[in-house]
């Protein structure tokens, strides 16, 4: 029994020495940076080493949160705004060119109840797919077993309860499907000046 304990406390110093307290040491050192591109690489580029898949091109806003970020796989070109928050320990998986807006909450995990109360409950865990291309507006939450489909936008303040199919906007709470999602015709590509034309 001893030696399980000692073990179990032995994993505990590992992990949070090789993930969660150099994860959390990058918030602290760049969170007074300013929340513009250089200074959004710059923060991912740090974290990418903390966390368990990271394509390149991370950006990473100020005050992110991620806990388990050795579960957490991330594609290529990801942005994640300030102020989002990611429990990772089921399982997630960001593919590339996915776009998370300001305090979007994502988890893994879910508490259940045991005689009814939540407090000494304990959780269920499943992992969290969101498809290449999509965008969860500002405020998103993403309840933990849920795919969002490749090419997807989920509205502002949305709840999403269950998976969602690629190519649709979602809204509401919990979300459902309102229409397709279209192509646009884009005036900016940056704050230098208008979209080249050809």
């Amino acid at each position: 029994m001893m030696l399980w304990g000692t073990r179990t406390s032995m994993n505990e110093l590992f992990y949070q020495l090789r993930w969660a307290l150099p994860i959390w040491l990058v918030g602290l050192l760049t969170n007074w940076w300013p929340d513009n591109r250089i200074a959004q690489l710059l923060r991912g580029m740090l974290a990418r080493p903390f966390i368990g898949s990271c394509g390149r091109g991370l950006q990473l806003g100020r005050n992110v949160t991620i806990l388990n970020g050795h579960r957490l796989e991330i594609g290529d070109h990801v942005y994640i705004a300030h102020g989002s928050w990611l429990n990772c320990l089921g399982g997630m998986t960001l593919e590339s060119e996915v776009i998370l807006g300001p305090y979007v909450v994502i988890s893994t995990l879910q508490h259940v109840f045991k005689n009814g109360s939540v407090r000494f409950g304990g959780s269920i865990s499943r992992p969290v797919r969101i498809g290449c291309g999509s965008w969860l507006a500002a405020h998103v939450a993403v309840k933990c077993g849920v795919s969002v489909g490749k090419g997807s936008l989920v509205a502002a303040n949305a709840m999403v309860a269950s998976d969602i199919p690629g190519g649709v906007v979602v809204g509401g709470v919990p979300a459902t499907i309102i229409g397709p999602n279209r192509d646009g015709e884009a005036e900016l590509f940056n704050r230098r000046g208008a979209a080249s034309r050809g």
